[in-house]
């Protein structure tokens, strides 16, 4: 064997041949040490350098005398018929109370009657009396309505056919319609509905769709534009002493809308007076205070002259009626064939002042106004159509619009 150049010796004689790891001396509980050298039942109380252990026989002999766990149920004694009633019967009124619990914390309309919670806040409506008389009202109707899961038709043989859904209701009628509700007057969420109810989101969201269509072939079907004669007995004396003739009460509102992504759409929906994407609509008041029109939504680059005209609200007019507007609803070209009289706050020119008369004209039609403005915060008060709106909601929101100013019938006169 041949040594490389530069190899020291390292081992020798007196040297420790030993490389392994240090064994670490470690020590054992007492208690385990003299239990492993004494029986059990000698153990009472051991003293080691002064220290007095207490007694452990007992425990330790539990431990070493119990029974083993069995592996199955069969060690058991099967119960009598009399034990099986009597635990069915514990077991159901377990269920029971939990069925009830659960009952209790949803949002049901007997529980807001119960506890006295604002009906105007969650529905719009003055009171608990109200709401039924127009529920009853609905009702017959509402029983036999399809809906929107049931409503999906299939063609057969050139027939429409409509798929058999389940009979079964999640919620009675009174108590969706108060979810209805509560999705127009507080703007609640699909999430927040279902969480409140105790319902799925696919359960609200067919609930919200098939009475928002019901509601709003029902009431759109009502005529509440009223005769000329009707006008004549309900106009106030605000009305009779200098405008007796007037008709309606006519003004447009926009809710703003969120900005689409096609630049097309965009440009469509701009509104300049705005300065944002909207959509347009045009309300009409009697002189009474009662709605009496609402037109669809148009997008917000439509004028006021051009959505006068769209709406149809023209044809409604008679000869020797009276419309009265705001100074930016420059019609009079429309209303003049039909026989029909503007009443606006007059123009001044930048190098003239109002007279005494055109000054008491502007103050009284401003005045009065007034009152259309208020009709159109009222239906703004169903916050489902707060902004702004999503683009999402565009197939449904011209009937959710037109649901919201009609429900406003509904309520107490503005004055």
């Amino acid at each position: 064997m041949k040594l490389k150049a530069g190899t020291v010796p390292s081992l020798f004689a007196w040297s420790s041949n030993s490389t392994g790891r240090r064994i670490l001396n470690r020590s054992r509980c007492v208690f385990h040490t003299l239990a492993n050298k004494l029986h059990f039942k000698d153990i009472k109380t051991l003293k080691v350098k002064n220290c007095t252990f207490p007694d452990f026989s007992s425990i330790i002999s539990i431990v070493v005398n119990s029974a083993p766990y069995p592996d199955h149920d069969y060690a058991e004694r099967p119960l009598s018929l009399e034990e099986r009633l009597a635990e069915a019967c514990k077991f159901i009124a377990l269920q029971e109370e939990e069925i009830r619990q659960l009952k209790n914390e949803r949002f049901f309309l007997n529980l807001l009657v119960i506890t006295f919670k604002p009906f105007k806040f969650f529905t719009g409506f003055k009171d608990y009396q109200t709401l039924m008389d127009v529920f009853r009202a609905l009702q017959p109707t509402a029983e036999n309505m399809v809906g929107w899961g049931q409503a999906q038709k299939l063609k057969e043989n050139g027939k429409d056919i409509i798929r058999k859904g389940c009979k079964e209701q999640s919620l009675p009628l009174s108590d969706q319609f108060f979810l209805f509700l509560c999705r127009l007057r507080r703007g609640f969420s699909v999430a927040e509905l279902a969480s409140r109810f105790n319902i799925s989101l696919a359960t609200v969201s067919r609930i919200c769709i098939t009475w928002t269509n019901f509601v709003y072939h029902m009431l759109g079907s009502l005529d509440i534009w009223p005769s000329r004669q009707t006008i004549d007995e309900q106009i106030p004396q605000s009305f009779r002493n200098y405008f007796p003739l007037t008709r309606v009460i006519i003004d447009c509102t926009e809710l703003p809308l969120q900005k689409p992504s096609s630049k097309v759409l965009s440009s469509e929906a701009y509104s300049f007076y705005k300065g944002a994407t909207t959509l347009k609509s045009l309300i009409g008041i009697t002189p009474s205070g009662t709605l009496s029109f609402v037109s669809d939504l148009y997008t917000g680059s439509i004028s006021d002259k051009e959505v006068t005209k769209l709406c149809e609200i023209l044809s409604l007019l008679e000869r020797g009626d009276e419309v009265m507007a705001d100074k930016g609803f420059l019609i009079n070209d429309l209303l003049s064939p039909l026989g029909v009289t503007l009443n606006i706050p007059p123009f001044i020119s930048t190098d003239s002042q109002l007279t005494r008369e055109q000054l008491a004209k502007t103050e009284s039609i401003g005045a009065l106004r007034i009152h259309v403005e208020r009709e159109i915060r009222r239906i703004k008060e169903y916050h489902i159509i707060d902004p702004p709106i999503a683009i999402t909601t565009l197939g449904s929101i011209n009937q959710i619009w037109k649901v919201c100013a009609l429900l406003t019938m509904l309520q107490d006169p503005i004055f």
